[in-house]
């Protein structure tokens, strides 16, 4: 007995090193077919399993195989590595290189001209579904699907991403920004914010609730305005109504906090273990779904009766759109339509792409400016400029942003953008139908089918081909390309190449303009790729930009950011230092900032990670004690 148990547990070993011997063969030999450089690791580095037992197979790996074979690529096996190293993996191994596994193939960039290629040829180069597939949790959407399927949820959703709702956007961001700054306000006298990050959260998911679902969103202390729509006032209300046990907005918050559990943690033990974080999840999950499915109701009932309204968000367009067969009584399958699984599949993916990316990068602008107090200045300038001291309620969408696109105030969004972009990588993958080729130098270089690719957002935003630079002021470094240097966006282009041979001809819907004003620095094409390029960029990336500048605006009107310093002096203590003084204990929590900045982690977006935080000071215009001189 105990023979044959150990013949079995043989005869298995022998099949597993043979499929790994024979699969890291076949692998390597098509790397060397490609032409590119390559490099061979042990692991697939980027499974789940494998990046959490990073630190155990990394240091066996380097125990058992002479160092030659692994000091340049082991930096890209980490988890990741693609904020913490940026441009320099690729400054040891090229601008593209492949890794062999015994199990896949995978190739990274930093290339421009290898990034345009691949994002212009969409059927050459799909998205790999399958690493989306959590993404499904409440129903297929636009992100999770390729193919027929996804081109049939892009021309419904994109039909929403327009001017019309460009200028709602507009005029909804300055509203709530208004309410977060008098958050502020009320909420602490010395206006000491230990935190933006939680109140940048908030303001992005009022402006998505609103443009994306027709819901006035309130801050604390706020109330409903008379028109409010009576029906939508159960998701606005912080009171929890029948049928729930959290709050519409609750429910949203709890679930995107959330989101890694419900995503990774298998149903049944989210369900049925008495885990409180587990607990906590299942209890956002069921109520945001609960809730989902009675607004579904209510906006249908609506396409019912003939309400001219319904359309005028997001999700009201998505289902005027997918109820319209209804209400014509003509067959389904005319046109373009979704399930109501799909609309709310797609209502997620708004929420989880609307809200969480944009909180971030106004966060980290907001830092970022307080770190830069000239650039703060220069900000503060173009805003006096452009919009003066009216009343932002009457700020004009079509008279005032592209002013605001090309000042200081869109450079300012525009770089960190490059330097702290919500997304660190754009995967994608050669198409499991044929072999695909890319053109480096004028050479062809064949890519195997279902060979997954990486293209290394935060390194080709830092790539000294494509990108201007100087020595660095804050760093002992030749360049700035790791510095948050808004100025670099008003200095000459280099020339821009864009001819792909095979590119995407059909129009896909959705915003088709340039991701920066045309009066600025024009990045090289898939050198600058925040919201990604192509067919598969981001639907709401003209909705995410005039929020974002929107907010700023607003709050660089009438007040400045400053970096906290209580930890180091009291006020009465700062009344008393010479100027000297005050800029070296100013530049002390500059370095802090910058240092918790740089500290920042990717899982789904890139964010301060655990509870590091930067605190700051909201200060009137005026009354500053440090950035209206400070450099």
């Amino acid at each position: 007995m105990i023979s044959s148990v150990l013949m079995l547990i043989g005869a298995v070993a022998a099949w597993v090193l043979y499929r790994t011997a024979s699969g890291l063969y076949t692998n390597i030999a098509l790397a060397k077919a490609s032409g590119l450089r390559y490099f061979v690791v042990p692991v697939n580095p980027i499974t789940p399993i494998a990046q959490l037992t990073a630190p155990v197979w990394i240091a066996i790996w380097k125990l058992v195989v002479p160092k030659k074979y692994w000091e340049d690529v082991v930096d890209v096996c980490s988890p990741d590595w693609q904020h913490k190293k940026l441009h320099a993996p690729f400054e040891k191994m090229g601008e593209t290189f492949v890794i062999a596994t015994p199990s896949r193939m995978m190739m990274y960039t930093d290339s421009a001209e290898v990034i345009h290629q691949m994002t212009s040829r969409r059927e050459a180069f799909p998205k790999p579904t399958e690493t989306y597939g959590i993404l499904t949790m409440f129903g297929e959407n636009v992100v999770t699907t390729e193919g027929t399927i996804w081109r049939m949820h892009r021309k419904v959703t994109s039909a929403s991403f327009n001017e019309r709702n460009s200028a709602m956007v507009f005029k909804v961001a300055i509203e709530q920004a208004q309410g977060m700054v008098d958050y502020w306000i009320r909420r602490d006298t010395t206006q000491k914010i230990k935190s933006m990050e939680e109140d940048t959260m908030t303001l992005a998911l009022n402006i998505i609730g609103y443009v994306g679902f027709g819901l006035r969103m309130l801050w604390p202390g706020q109330t409903l305005p008379g028109d409010a729509d009576p029906k939508m006032s159960k998701y606005v209300s912080l009171d929890v109504p029948a049928g729930h046990t959290i709050s519409f907005k609750e429910s949203i918050a709890r679930t995107l906090k959330y989101l890694l559990v419900l995503l990774m943690t298998p149903t049944l033990i989210i369900d049925y273990l008495p885990i409180k974080i587990l607990k906590l999840s299942r209890e956002a999950r069921d109520n945001y779904t609960q809730y989902m499915k009675e607004f579904l109701r209510d906006k249908a009932e609506d396409v019912r009766q003939g309400d001219k309204e319904v359309g005028m968000d997001i999700m009201g367009s998505l289902v005027a759109t997918s109820y319209q067969d209804e209400q014509s009584k003509t067959k389904v399958g005319k046109g373009a339509h979704l399930k109501d699984s799909e609309i709310i599949g797609n209502a997620f993916i708004m929420f989880l792409a609307g809200h969480e990316t944009s909180a971030n990068v106004i966060h980290f602008t907001l830092l970022e400016l307080a770190n830069n107090p000239a650039a703060q200045r220069r900000l503060q300038k173009d805003v006096d400029t452009i919009l003066g001291g009216t009343d932002p309620s009457t700020w004009d969408y079509d008279q005032s942003v592209n002013a605001m696109m090309a000042s200081t105030i869109g450079a300012a969004m525009n770089e960190t953008l490059r330097v702290m972009p919500p997304v660190v990588e754009v995967p994608k993958k050669v198409s499991p139908t044929y072999d695909q080729t890319v053109t480096i130098n004028d050479q062809k270089h064949t890519l195997p089918r279902n060979m997954y690719i990486g293209m290394i957002v935060s390194s080709v935003h830092r790539n000294p081909r494509f990108w201007p630079g100087k020595p660095s002021k804050i760093r002992d470094c030749p360049h700035d390309l790791d510095d948050w240097v808004p100025d670099r966006w008003f200095r000459p282009s280099f020339n821009d190449v864009t001819s792909v041979e095979g590119a995407d001809t059909e129009d896909f819907g959705g915003y088709a303009g340039p991701d920066t004003s045309a009066s600025m620095f024009h990045p090289v094409r898939g050198s600058y790729i925040p919201f990604s390029d192509g067919a598969r960029s981001c639907l709401g990336r003209r909705i995410a930009q005039v929020e974002i500048i929107a907010a700023l605006a607003v709050i660089f009107q009438k007040y400045s950011i400053e970096n906290a310093v209580d930890d180091w002096a009291s006020d009465e203590e700062i009344a008393r230092m010479s100027r000297q003084e005050k800029a070296d204990l100013y530049q002390r929590a500059t370095r802090r900032s910058r240092q918790t900045l740089r500290e920042a982690s990717s899982l789904i977006t890139l964010k301060l990670k655990g509870d590091a935080h930067v605190p700051v000071r909201l200060v009137r215009r005026g009354e500053e004690r440090f950035v209206d001189w400070v450099e």
